[in-house]
């Protein structure tokens, strides 16, 4: 009875406030929950190979500088974090930093210069096989990569490190900007078995937050430790990744307010969340790109010999024109992207305004054009057939995509009729992604549709080097002297107006190849509750120093 007569009480008071109360929400507090598609793997930051997992460890670990987007110039701008000042030597060979002396582990123990050097061991350890392998250049290394230490750092004091870089290189605060992890959690831990060994031991850290909980398939809890030089008293306290698989079930939590923040939102999901007074909207200009790429050479050939041969129908940098013309890309953007997006005509965003050739631009939709581009290649339909033919070969293609991705099907069928009306005919054919990007990378498909992510920094080698050995992503096995030449010396150039020069010369002469169908930049949608306060949306993700948030 007495449990009866409460609730009574209590409605009947609800009742009275409803007036006063109905658009509030549920009761505020200071954490931020978003949603994540899969749980993670590893936090610990030489093993954070996936971007939710490298979002997670750079909340936990703190490093030598951050940075931030600057808009008006279309570039970072670099802070001091664990290095509280620096000096670069007259010739950039050296930077001396000073550190911060008042940091400390979330066990206790005190940050020290000795924990820079042996993560950068760690780091650059080819039996550890960090994300990072490999990516010190610039660095003293020996025949394995590995950093020679003593070559390398010279410490003056726990707080005062040196930093020496090998001779003729062009070292930059990117090369020290990685989380720095505790020297005396893991110096003894074998090398040989480190990879095992380190998921046993509990995250120490020396960042923003620290790992509350990590709840396997549901959630990783990080809560802000108070005692951390990056903490200022009212910013959120705690940032729940919550996995939700569903796109459609992470939608609806944002709605419901279950959930605060929410990545890669479709673009026609858009018009409805933006009329929730609870929600607001960002549509960042990115870095991702969307492409068809044209094998540039024979695969079959390639695959037994090795050898070199222009592809029969993709060879010829007219023929990629003309399919670049033949296909109408402002039909997807308006039918499937709903304008959130903008055509591509070369592989750098428009985001970096200082690179960005803006003296080119798009290819536009030009059926005629496209036709007159494959006649003086030789492609015709001689025989009224509806099917082009050169040398008594029909121009068909297989276009490969890989299956569950409801934008390549969409997009890879505007193709097949786009070319289908201009003579040439297509098949497309879905791979289960393991197996596509297997084929993909192994360059054995003729045809098909990916996308790239261009880094920050701008690194074009990879994408577009002749030596394949040099330019793993370089799966349309383009070659081209003058652009090999310019991407050398881009590597030792120290003058960033002089490097952002010779990208745009780069960018002219790919151009000019076309060896892909550059076809829009997407934008990165984002969806987050009002409620949270400071969140600064940049190229950078939304993590970007999530420390400064608050709840409102």
């Amino acid at each position: 009875m007495r449990s009866n007569r409460l609730f009574f009480l209590i409605l009947i008071f609800s009742l009275l406030l409803i007036p006063a109360c109905q658009k509030e929400s549920p009761v505020n507090n200071d954490r931020v929950v978003t949603a994540i598609p899969s749980d993670i793997e590893s936090v610990n930051p030489l093993f954070a190979f996936d971007l939710n997992e490298g979002n997670i460890s750079e909340l936990l670990y703190a490093s030598l500088v951050e940075h931030g987007w600057n808009y008006q110039k279309g570039d970072m701008d670099t802070f001091p974090m664990l290095a509280k000042s620096w000096q670069w030597s007259k010739d950039s060979s050296s930077i001396t930093l000073n550190l911060r002396d008042d940091v400390k582990w979330s066990d206790g123990q005190q940050f020290t210069a000795n924990d820079v050097v042996f993560s950068f061991d760690l780091y650059s350890d080819p039996l550890i096989q960090s994300k990072l392998y490999g990516s010190f250049k610039n660095f003293y290394v020996d025949s394995s990569q590995h950093i020679d230490l003593k070559k390398t750092f010279t410490i003056t004091n726990p707080y005062l490190l040196t930093i020496n870089f090998k001779k003729n290189s062009t070292p930059s605060f990117y090369d020290i900007d990685f989380p720095i992890i505790p020297e005396h959690v893991y110096k003894n831990v074998s090398r040989k078995d480190f990879v095992t060994a380190e998921k046993e031991i509990k995250p120490v850290t020396n960042g923003a937050f620290y790992l509350a909980a990590w709840n396997k398939n549901q959630s990783i809890i990080l809560k802000a430790d108070t005692k951390s030089f990056l903490y200022k008293p009212g910013n959120v306290s705690e940032i729940i990744f919550k996995i939700v698989p569903d796109y459609n079930s992470r939608i609806t939590q944002l709605k419901r307010g279950e959930i605060d923040l929410v990545q890669d939102v479709k673009a026609d999901d858009f018009p409805i969340l933006k009329k929730d007074e609870n929600i607001d909207l960002v549509a960042l200009k990115g870095r991702e790109y969307d492409y068809v790429g044209w094998n540039n050479i024979d695969p079959d050939v390639y695959k037994k010999s090795k050898k070199i041969v222009p592809n029969k129908l993709f060879g010829n940098p007219l023929v990629r024109k003309a399919l670049t013309y033949a296909i109408n890309r402002n039909e997807i953007l308006n039918e499937f992207l709903d304008n959130h997006g903008d055509l591509a005509w070369g592989p750098i965003s428009p985001i970096f305004k200082s690179a960005l050739d803006t003296t080119l631009s798009p290819l536009p939709y030009d059926v005629e054009k496209a036709k007159e581009l494959l006649a003086s290649a030789g492609w015709k339909d001689v025989d009224q057939s509806g099917v082009l033919k050169k040398n008594g070969q029909e121009f068909s293609f297989t276009l490969y995509i890989p299956a569950g991705n409801p934008r390549r099907d969409f997009v890879s069928t505007v193709i097949k009729n786009d070319l289908q009306a201009i003579g040439i005919k297509v098949n497309i054919e879905k791979l289960e992604p393991e197996v596509f990007f297997q084929k993909m990378y192994g360059r054995e498909l003729n045809a098909w549709m990916a996308g790239w992510t261009i880094p920050i920094p701008i690194d074009l080698k990879p994408f577009w080097y002749s030596d394949f050995s040099e330019a793993p992503l370089n799966v349309e096995c383009y070659k081209n002297k003058t652009v090999d030449a310019l991407l050398n010396k881009i590597e030792t150039t120290k003058s960033e107006s002089q490097k952002n020069i010779l990208y745009k010369e780069v960018q002219e002469q790919i151009y000019k190849d076309e060896p892909v169908t550059f076809l829009y930049w997407v934008d990165k949608i984002i969806a987050y509750n009002k409620k949270i306060q400071n969140l600064n949306v940049s190229p950078l993700g939304p993590f970007n120093r999530a420390w400064l948030w608050s709840v409102k």
